[in-house]
Protein backbone atom coordinates (compact mmCIF):
# COMPACT_ATOMS: atom_id res chain seq x y z
CA UNK A 1 0.00 0.00 0.00
CA UNK A 2 1.35 3.40 -0.59
CA UNK A 3 -0.31 5.65 1.71
CA UNK A 4 0.53 10.16 2.17
CA UNK A 5 0.64 11.37 5.83
CA UNK A 6 0.27 15.20 6.70
CA UNK A 7 1.48 15.13 9.99
CA UNK A 8 4.06 12.80 9.51
CA UNK A 9 6.30 14.19 11.66
CA UNK A 10 4.12 14.60 15.00
CA UNK A 11 3.81 12.09 17.48
CA UNK A 12 1.11 9.86 16.09
CA UNK A 13 2.48 10.61 12.80
CA UNK A 14 6.26 8.81 13.58
CA UNK A 15 4.58 6.16 14.80
CA UNK A 16 2.07 5.12 12.63
CA UNK A 17 4.78 5.54 9.70
CA UNK A 18 6.91 3.16 11.79
CA UNK A 19 4.22 0.19 11.30
CA UNK A 20 3.55 1.19 7.75
CA UNK A 21 7.33 0.54 6.90
CA UNK A 22 7.86 -2.65 9.06
CA UNK A 23 5.33 -4.20 6.88
CA UNK A 24 6.65 -3.52 3.78
CA UNK A 25 4.47 -0.17 2.94
CA UNK A 26 5.55 2.72 1.56
CA UNK A 27 5.29 6.29 3.06
CA UNK A 28 5.41 10.01 1.97
CA UNK A 29 5.15 12.52 4.06
CA UNK A 30 3.89 16.12 3.27
CA UNK A 31 6.06 18.74 5.59
CA UNK A 32 6.39 22.53 5.67
CA UNK A 33 10.07 22.00 5.83
CA UNK A 34 10.84 18.73 4.43
CA UNK A 35 14.56 19.82 4.77
CA UNK A 36 15.28 20.07 8.30
CA UNK A 37 12.79 17.98 9.52
CA UNK A 38 14.14 14.38 10.63
CA UNK A 39 12.08 11.73 9.35
CA UNK A 40 12.53 8.03 9.27
CA UNK A 41 14.70 6.26 6.85
CA UNK A 42 12.11 5.26 4.83
CA UNK A 43 10.08 8.14 4.58
CA UNK A 44 9.36 10.11 1.27
CA UNK A 45 9.43 13.59 1.97
CA UNK A 46 7.69 16.29 -0.41
CA UNK A 47 7.03 19.87 0.86
CA UNK A 48 4.04 21.59 0.77
CA UNK A 49 2.67 25.07 2.65
CA UNK A 50 -0.35 23.73 4.45
CA UNK A 51 -2.83 25.47 2.80
CA UNK A 52 -2.71 24.22 -0.67
CA UNK A 53 -2.11 21.18 -3.18
CA UNK A 54 1.15 23.39 -4.75
CA UNK A 55 4.19 21.36 -5.79
CA UNK A 56 2.20 18.18 -4.30
CA UNK A 57 -1.02 17.39 -5.45
CA UNK A 58 0.10 14.84 -8.53
CA UNK A 59 0.87 12.33 -4.93
CA UNK A 60 -3.05 12.55 -4.73
CA UNK A 61 -2.83 10.30 -8.20
CA UNK A 62 0.07 8.15 -7.03
CA UNK A 63 -1.16 6.87 -3.47
CA UNK A 64 -3.91 4.42 -2.18
CA UNK A 65 -4.31 6.15 1.02
CA UNK A 66 -4.24 9.13 2.40
CA UNK A 67 -3.94 10.16 6.58
CA UNK A 68 -4.49 13.68 7.92
CA UNK A 69 -3.34 14.28 11.34
CA UNK A 70 -2.13 17.55 11.31
CA UNK A 71 -3.23 20.28 13.36
CA UNK A 72 -1.61 21.87 16.08
CA UNK A 73 -1.36 20.32 19.70
CA UNK A 74 -3.95 22.26 22.19
CA UNK A 75 -1.66 21.18 25.15
CA UNK A 76 0.23 24.67 24.59
CA UNK A 77 -0.34 27.37 27.26
CA UNK A 78 -2.14 30.08 27.19
CA UNK A 79 -4.73 29.82 25.04
CA UNK A 80 -4.77 33.57 23.59
CA UNK A 81 -6.76 34.33 20.72
CA UNK A 82 -4.29 34.15 18.56
CA UNK A 83 -3.16 30.61 19.45
CA UNK A 84 -7.25 29.72 19.24
CA UNK A 85 -7.14 30.88 15.61
CA UNK A 86 -4.34 28.65 14.98
CA UNK A 87 -5.88 25.82 16.60
CA UNK A 88 -8.84 25.99 14.18
CA UNK A 89 -6.65 26.57 10.77
CA UNK A 90 -3.79 24.32 11.77
CA UNK A 91 -6.60 21.93 11.02
CA UNK A 92 -9.15 23.03 8.31
CA UNK A 93 -6.77 24.87 6.15
CA UNK A 94 -4.77 21.76 5.01
CA UNK A 95 -8.25 19.18 4.92
CA UNK A 96 -9.68 21.58 2.61
CA UNK A 97 -6.16 21.65 1.06
CA UNK A 98 -6.27 17.78 0.53
CA UNK A 99 -9.96 17.29 -0.45
CA UNK A 100 -8.74 20.06 -3.09
CA UNK A 101 -5.83 17.45 -4.00
CA UNK A 102 -8.14 14.66 -3.98
CA UNK A 103 -10.94 16.34 -6.23
CA UNK A 104 -7.91 16.93 -8.93
CA UNK A 105 -6.87 13.47 -8.82
CA UNK A 106 -7.55 10.60 -11.43
CA UNK A 107 -7.01 7.91 -10.27
CA UNK A 108 -8.08 9.17 -7.01
CA UNK A 109 -6.97 7.47 -3.82
CA UNK A 110 -9.34 4.41 -2.19
CA UNK A 111 -9.17 6.25 1.55
CA UNK A 112 -9.17 9.18 3.38
CA UNK A 113 -8.22 8.89 7.09
CA UNK A 114 -9.28 12.55 8.69
CA UNK A 115 -8.17 12.31 13.04
CA UNK A 116 -10.73 13.96 15.06
CA UNK A 117 -10.83 14.10 18.70
CA UNK A 118 -13.54 13.32 21.59
CA UNK A 119 -13.74 17.19 21.93
CA UNK A 120 -15.88 16.93 19.09
CA UNK A 121 -18.81 16.00 21.82
CA UNK A 122 -17.98 18.44 24.41
CA UNK A 123 -19.20 18.04 28.40
CA UNK A 124 -21.01 15.27 28.67
CA UNK A 125 -21.24 14.55 32.43
CA UNK A 126 -21.62 10.65 33.47
CA UNK A 127 -23.02 9.79 30.31
CA UNK A 128 -21.53 7.45 27.58
CA UNK A 129 -20.80 8.65 24.33
CA UNK A 130 -20.65 6.68 21.00
CA UNK A 131 -20.13 7.97 17.72
CA UNK A 132 -24.47 8.48 17.87
CA UNK A 133 -23.82 11.48 20.45
CA UNK A 134 -24.64 14.45 19.41
CA UNK A 135 -21.76 17.22 18.94
CA UNK A 136 -21.22 19.87 21.94
CA UNK A 137 -20.93 23.68 21.50
CA UNK A 138 -18.17 24.58 23.58
CA UNK A 139 -14.56 25.65 22.07
CA UNK A 140 -13.05 21.77 21.65
CA UNK A 141 -16.07 20.78 20.26
CA UNK A 142 -16.59 24.09 17.25
CA UNK A 143 -12.95 22.60 16.21
CA UNK A 144 -13.23 19.09 15.73
CA UNK A 145 -16.55 20.07 13.54
CA UNK A 146 -14.87 22.33 11.85
CA UNK A 147 -11.93 19.93 10.88
CA UNK A 148 -13.96 17.06 10.47
CA UNK A 149 -16.08 19.22 7.78
CA UNK A 150 -12.96 20.66 5.40
CA UNK A 151 -12.35 16.93 3.89
CA UNK A 152 -16.12 15.66 4.18
CA UNK A 153 -16.44 16.55 0.62
CA UNK A 154 -13.97 13.91 -0.47
CA UNK A 155 -17.20 11.29 -0.03
CA UNK A 156 -19.29 13.00 -2.75
CA UNK A 157 -16.40 11.76 -4.65
CA UNK A 158 -16.85 8.24 -3.78
CA UNK A 159 -13.09 8.29 -1.79
CA UNK A 160 -14.29 6.05 1.46
CA UNK A 161 -13.65 8.41 4.41
CA UNK A 162 -12.90 7.48 7.92
CA UNK A 163 -13.16 9.73 10.77
CA UNK A 164 -11.20 9.03 14.08
CA UNK A 165 -12.05 11.00 17.53
CA UNK A 166 -9.35 10.18 19.79
CA UNK A 167 -9.28 10.39 23.58
CA UNK A 168 -6.26 10.38 25.42
CA UNK A 169 -3.11 8.80 23.81
CA UNK A 170 -1.79 6.61 26.47
CA UNK A 171 2.15 7.12 25.83
CA UNK A 172 5.40 8.18 27.83
CA UNK A 173 5.67 10.38 24.59
CA UNK A 174 2.23 11.98 24.66
CA UNK A 175 2.30 15.82 25.43
CA UNK A 176 -1.26 15.95 27.82
CA UNK A 177 -0.57 12.59 29.26
CA UNK A 178 3.16 14.04 30.26
CA UNK A 179 0.82 17.11 31.42
CA UNK A 180 -1.71 15.10 33.53
CA UNK A 181 1.64 13.38 35.53
CA UNK A 182 3.34 16.37 36.49
CA UNK A 183 1.56 16.67 39.96
CA UNK A 184 1.81 13.36 40.49
CA UNK A 185 5.81 13.38 39.60
CA UNK A 186 6.34 16.20 42.25
CA UNK A 187 4.53 14.16 44.51
CA UNK A 188 1.12 16.09 44.28
CA UNK A 189 -0.46 13.57 42.71
CA UNK A 190 -4.68 13.98 43.01
CA UNK A 191 -7.93 14.14 41.33
CA UNK A 192 -8.58 17.25 38.95
CA UNK A 193 -11.54 19.31 40.39
CA UNK A 194 -14.27 16.50 41.68
CA UNK A 195 -12.47 13.61 39.35
CA UNK A 196 -16.26 12.89 38.03
CA UNK A 197 -15.35 14.12 34.61
CA UNK A 198 -15.10 11.09 32.23
CA UNK A 199 -11.58 10.50 30.27
CA UNK A 200 -11.86 8.12 27.16
CA UNK A 201 -8.23 6.74 26.60
CA UNK A 202 -6.63 4.34 24.43
CA UNK A 203 -3.04 3.21 24.28
CA UNK A 204 -0.74 4.07 21.60
CA UNK A 205 -0.33 0.58 20.25
CA UNK A 206 -4.06 0.10 20.09
CA UNK A 207 -4.37 3.47 18.60
CA UNK A 208 -1.56 2.71 15.47
CA UNK A 209 -3.62 -0.89 15.12
CA UNK A 210 -6.72 1.53 14.82
CA UNK A 211 -5.93 3.09 12.31
CA UNK A 212 -3.91 0.56 10.25
CA UNK A 213 -7.38 -1.80 10.82
CA UNK A 214 -9.46 1.39 9.45
CA UNK A 215 -7.30 1.80 6.32
CA UNK A 216 -7.58 -1.70 5.39
CA UNK A 217 -11.05 -2.60 6.05
CA UNK A 218 -12.72 -1.97 3.06
CA UNK A 219 -16.27 -1.59 5.19
CA UNK A 220 -14.79 0.99 7.56
CA UNK A 221 -15.97 4.79 6.28
CA UNK A 222 -17.89 7.21 8.73
CA UNK A 223 -17.06 8.58 12.58
CA UNK A 224 -15.19 6.15 14.51
CA UNK A 225 -14.36 6.70 18.45
CA UNK A 226 -10.78 5.35 18.90
CA UNK A 227 -10.82 4.49 22.66
CA UNK A 228 -10.85 1.56 25.06
CA UNK A 229 -13.60 0.00 26.00
CA UNK A 230 -13.38 0.98 29.45
CA UNK A 231 -12.85 4.65 30.26
CA UNK A 232 -12.77 5.95 33.22
CA UNK A 233 -13.42 8.89 35.41
CA UNK A 234 -10.37 11.35 36.24
CA UNK A 235 -10.10 10.49 40.27
CA UNK A 236 -10.06 6.74 38.56
CA UNK A 237 -7.59 7.70 36.01
CA UNK A 238 -5.13 9.66 38.19
CA UNK A 239 -5.00 6.99 40.76
CA UNK A 240 -4.19 4.89 38.83
CA UNK A 241 -1.79 6.96 36.98
CA UNK A 242 0.17 7.63 40.54
CA UNK A 243 -0.08 3.82 41.46
CA UNK A 244 1.96 3.37 37.52
CA UNK A 245 4.62 6.08 38.52
CA UNK A 246 4.59 4.86 42.23
CA UNK A 247 3.86 7.96 43.94
CA UNK A 248 0.92 9.30 46.21
CA UNK A 249 -2.22 10.37 45.48
CA UNK A 250 -3.66 12.86 47.94
CA UNK A 251 -3.33 16.16 46.77
CA UNK A 252 -6.38 17.09 44.92
CA UNK A 253 -5.96 19.91 42.67
CA UNK A 254 -9.36 22.19 43.09
CA UNK A 255 -11.21 23.40 39.93
CA UNK A 256 -10.82 27.15 40.93
CA UNK A 257 -7.01 26.98 40.65
CA UNK A 258 -7.02 25.15 37.45
CA UNK A 259 -8.82 27.60 35.58
CA UNK A 260 -7.27 30.85 37.24
CA UNK A 261 -3.77 29.46 36.34
CA UNK A 262 -4.54 27.66 32.95
CA UNK A 263 -7.25 29.95 32.18
CA UNK A 264 -9.61 28.03 28.86
CA UNK A 265 -6.73 25.44 28.51
CA UNK A 266 -8.35 24.07 31.86
CA UNK A 267 -11.16 22.45 29.70
CA UNK A 268 -9.17 20.17 28.59
CA UNK A 269 -8.46 18.31 32.28
CA UNK A 270 -11.96 19.38 33.70
CA UNK A 271 -14.23 19.23 31.11
CA UNK A 272 -14.28 14.96 29.60
CA UNK A 273 -16.68 11.95 28.14
CA UNK A 274 -16.71 8.33 29.04
CA UNK A 275 -15.74 7.62 25.19
CA UNK A 276 -16.90 4.08 24.36
CA UNK A 277 -15.85 2.70 20.74
CA UNK A 278 -18.80 0.97 19.64
CA UNK A 279 -18.43 0.74 16.11
CA UNK A 280 -15.40 0.12 16.51
CA UNK A 281 -15.92 -3.00 18.29
CA UNK A 282 -18.78 -3.41 16.19
CA UNK A 283 -16.59 -3.97 12.94
CA UNK A 284 -14.31 -6.64 14.92
CA UNK A 285 -11.50 -4.74 16.37
CA UNK A 286 -9.72 -6.80 19.15
CA UNK A 287 -7.63 -4.40 21.69
CA UNK A 288 -4.62 -5.28 23.74
CA UNK A 289 -5.19 -3.03 26.06
CA UNK A 290 -8.67 -2.44 27.61
CA UNK A 291 -7.98 -1.55 31.97
CA UNK A 292 -6.13 1.74 32.42
CA UNK A 293 -3.82 0.20 35.02
CA UNK A 294 -2.47 -2.05 32.43
CA UNK A 295 -1.64 0.50 29.82
CA UNK A 296 -0.08 2.76 32.43
CA UNK A 297 1.81 0.51 33.52
CA UNK A 298 3.12 -1.16 30.14
CA UNK A 299 4.16 2.31 29.13
CA UNK A 300 6.95 3.33 31.62
CA UNK A 301 8.37 -0.44 31.42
Amino acid sequence: MKVLIAGCSGFLGTHLARSLLADGHQVWALSRDPHRKRFLPGVTAVAWDGKTSAGWGWLASEVDAIVNLTGATLGRWPWTEGRRRGFVSSRVNPGLAIAGAIREADPRPRVLLQMSGGGYYGPQGGEPVTEETPPGNDFSARICLEWEASSRPVEELGVRRVVTRTGIVISRDAQILQLMALPSRLLFGGRFGDGKQGIGWIHLQDEIRAFRFLLENQDARGVYNLSAPNPTSNAEFMRSLARSLRRPYWFHVPAILMQTVLGGMSTLLLDGWFLRPARLLEAGFAFRFEKIDAALANIWL
